[in-house]
């Protein structure tokens, strides 16, 4: 089979989940992106077995195995074994994504096949569809790309899966807290005082979870809020954004959103606007 590409082009993109291109190759070749790609990017294996590193981990990615990374995310990839390596892939984004991606709870991880979810039949049959031209609208893509991450998150096995599942059990009550008070002066203590434990082992629970501190997931939450605002409310002065999400000074703002979007606020708003 030759290789297969479709890609939506750029005034076909305003919507708040997106797909950005999903495509097949039966031959994948040695591929290395330091910057990462901007947006968020499945890939699985079909047949034979590749190398995947990324974030200073080095996966194999065998038939039935997928990866999901977040923008950005420095990686590189190249065939193993004697034969072709041939993988399914799809890139996505949206103003939404983040939000929806955190809401299930699908974050990078190598995910494996279950009998329930086979990740190739959606990807093929969104191929399919999209094969058919004009009889298939963006809102279709997102509406299977929606399908895709909802089967994600209930069959999708991740190696860590029960250890990751009884952590997260430990501190939902604190983040479950955090999604309502992010706009609040919160520091780690105020978090431990809530979660009823030390700041060193809501500190632990945390980096076992999401692989971030707890500050460093507040911020993320108040920057996710952040990109919903700048987009619904475009009359918002950037200074009205910082004080409603957490910020107390807009120029602290700007420079995190900076280094955690790669855009400026001004830059994302003007995208979706």
């Amino acid at each position: 089979m030759e290789k297969i590409r479709y890609t939506l082009s750029g005034q076909e993109r305003p919507l708040p989940l997106f797909v950005e291109s999903v495509g097949y190759n039966p031959r994948e070749e040695d591929f290395a992106r330091p910057e990462g790609y901007p947006y968020f990017h499945w890939l699985q294996t079909v047949e034979g077995e590749g190398e995947f590193r990324f974030s200073g981990e080095e996966v194999t990615l065998s038939k039935g195995k997928g990866i999901l990374l977040m923008p950005f995310t420095a990686h590189s990839y190249y065939c193993t074994g004697d034969g072709d390596w041939s993988t399914l892939y799809m890139t996505f984004g949206g103003a939404s994504a983040d939000s929806i991606l955190h809401a299930l709870g699908i974050s990078s991880a190598v995910y494996t096949e279950t009998e329930e979810f086979p990740f190739s039949e959606l990807i093929w049959r969104m191929m399919y569809l999209m094969g058919k031209g004009a009889e298939f609208s963006r809102l279709d893509a997102s509406e299977e790309l929606y399908r895709f991450l909802i089967m994600l998150k209930k069959y999708g096995k991740t190696q860590s899966q029960h250890s990751l599942s009884h952590y997260y059990e430990r501190i939902r009550p604190v983040v479950e807290w955090l999604e309502r008070m992010y706009a609040d002066n919160i520091g780690l203590q105020e978090m431990a005082r809530e979660a009823g434990m030390s700041s060193q082992h809501l500190s632990h629970l945390f980096r076992q979870t999401f692989h971030m501190s707890p500050y460093a997931f507040l911020i993320q939450l108040r920057i996710r809020e952040a990109k919903k605002l700048l987009v619904a409310s475009p009359d918002m002065t950037l200074k009205e954004v910082a004080q409603r999400v957490g910020f107390q000074d807009v120029s602290h703002f700007v420079a995190t959103f900076k280094r955690i979007e790669h855009i400026t606020p001004n830059r994302y708003r003007h995208l979706f606007n």
